[in-house]
């Protein structure tokens, strides 16, 4: 099965397995890379017959919906000949099993080779490209009972693992996930902010007497914050600007970030209009969190 007709995510709660595989260089470790940093279970490098028995062990810690991945090529010596075999049975079982086979074209695999200084793990007394015909050799059978083939040699790490979550990730692990984060300046900006605003133009609830005891997420407050002009301008203003660098974002494989709006305490208005941005930001489709980090610190 080629990457034009690989399988789609699945809702159905069968234990998910993916075998990882393929060419020296077509970046294995990248695939695992990406599985894990969806929260799968990976293990490097193991002998093809103890995939059954560390994923039984797994199912019996966490259950039988967790998700699994192991990552199989010629290291594990003689073990590997009998892979075919064991993925037969495996297919056999009840859970979700894909066998995903990585390769890449020869000028591609020389050029990852050189750039890293280091010898092919099959080249022996030759050369580089020796060992990579010799292991595309080894590894034809594979190819061919693979559920998903992808060709790397376009792809950098960042597109490859864009590929790894839209095949194997659930559709919130596909969407860009935003923080709007409140704070106050005199607590000191956010480090993990990757945009900062100021909104300590709007005339501060602070020095209403009525609206000093309350919070931004109060009806009272948010109402006195936003009905000023200038904010009501600002948030789609604030919006306009944002929306292409949330889309950069999703293109560059970001799948966090972090939009900080602040006002002198974190209490009043950086709240308000933190919740205000984060509304309109669920409207537009994004997975949105809110967080007020100094909100109850004064």
């Amino acid at each position: 099965m080629t990457e034009d007709t690989a399988p789609l995510p699945s809702t159905d709660t069968r234990g998910d397995v993916v075998i990882i595989t393929g060419l020296a260089g077509a970046g294995r470790e990248t695939a695992a890379h990406a599985l894990e940093d969806m929260g799968w279970y990976v293990v490097y490098n193991i002998a093809p017959q103890l995939i059954g028995t560390l994923y039984e062990l797994r199912a019996t810690a966490v259950g039988r919906e967790n998700r699994f991945a192991v990552v199989v090529d010629p290291r594990s010596g003689p073990f590997f000949s009998e892979l075919g075999d064991v993925v037969t049975e495996l297919r056999k079982a009840d859970l979700r099993l894909r066998l995903l086979f990585l390769t890449a074209d020869e000028s591609t695999l020389v050029r990852r080779f050189d750039s890293v200084r280091r010898p092919h793990p099959l080249q022996g007394e030759e050369g580089v490209l020796e060992g990579i015909r010799r292991e595309r050799e080894m590894l034809a059978p594979y190819r061919r009972m693979a559920d998903l083939v992808i060709d790397t040699s376009p792809l950098n790490v960042h597109q490859l693992t864009m590929k790894m979550r839209t095949v194997f990730g659930t559709s919130a692990e596909q969407r860009l996930t935003v923080t709007m984060l409140s704070f106050g300046f005199k607590y000191g900006i956010p480090l993990e902010a990757d945009h900062v605003s100021d909104v300590r133009f709007i005339p501060n609830p602070y020095w209403v007497p009525e609206l000093k005891p309350k919070r931004g997420t109060d009806p009272e407050v948010a109402d006195f914050v936003l009905g000023d002009a200038n904010a009501a301008e600002f948030v789609p203003r604030y919006l306009d600007m944002i929306t292409p660098a949330l889309r950069g974002y999703s293109a560059e494989n970001k799948h966090f970030t972090t939009l900080a709006i602040g006002c002198t305490g974190g209490k009043h208005r950086s709240v308000a209009v933190s919740e205000k941005l984060g509304e309109e930001l669920r409207r537009l489709g994004h997975a949105v969190r809110i967080r007020h980090r100094d909100l109850g610190r004064e």
